[in-house]
């Protein structure tokens, strides 16, 4: 774990404790249902191109790569991969070498560059940190998978058009306009926000310029 980031120790407990309760399932990586779960797969996986028959390759790295679910997830769709994933729960990184072999590191980043790079749900739990604290947080994790990607990467954030009602004081909702306008500013004019796949957040795509 990166000693830049110590309001991640609770987040870790958090999701150790998820995957201790649940196992390999989407309740163990904290999300509602299997379904859903792929739903937000197939939103990260819009930013690649698609797979070009047998053989086909994709480079990737995953940020928060849980117990290897969407490694596994892109495999089952055609995909030969030089994949790395990278988690802050050391029993999710276990569980990912178990089923998926040595490819899984604990800590916040890649060892390596990959043409891309995702991050799926690690920006929604917050527990206890504030807004600003948070945001932080966030901003200095894209900016380091930008560093690692040579062609885009994508993430997903919990929106601040949630219903209120239903909105937790422990969970962070960004503003997709705002995170939009930073990445399409700050990192390529190839930016895509993706707000229609019927969950209550959004995904965003950034494709490097060539």
């Amino acid at each position: 774990m990166s000693e830049s980031d110590p309001l991640l120790a609770g987040v870790a407990d958090y999701y150790t404790g998820k995957f201790s309760t649940h196992g390999r399932t989407s309740r163990g990586v904290d999300w509602n249902s299997p379904e859903s779960q792929e739903l937000r797969f197939e939103q990260l996986a819009r930013l690649f191109p698609p797979p070009t028959g047998a053989g086909a390759r994709l480079s990737v790295n995953e940020v928060g790569c849980g117990f290897g679910s969407f490694c596994g997830w892109l495999e089952k769709e055609g995909w030969k991969l030089d994949y790395h994933g990278c988690d802050i729960s050391p029993a999710m990184v276990e569980a990912a070498r178990e089923s998926h072999g040595d490819r899984f590191t604990v800590g916040t980043a890649c060892p390596e560059e990959a043409d891309f790079t995702v991050a799926s749900g690690i920006f929604n739990v917050k527990l206890g940190a504030t807004t600003e604290e948070w945001e932080g947080h966030i901003f200095r994790t894209i900016h380091r998978m930008e560093e690692m990607s040579r062609r885009g990467f994508a993430f997903n954030c919990l929106t601040s058009y949630s219903d209120a009602e239903y909105m937790r004081d422990d969970l962070y909702y960004a503003d997709p306009c705002r995170f939009f306008d930073y990445c399409k500013r700050t990192f390529s004019r190839n930016v895509a926000l993706l707000h229609d796949y019927d969950l209550y957040e959004f995904t965003m795509l950034v494709r490097k310029e060539s």
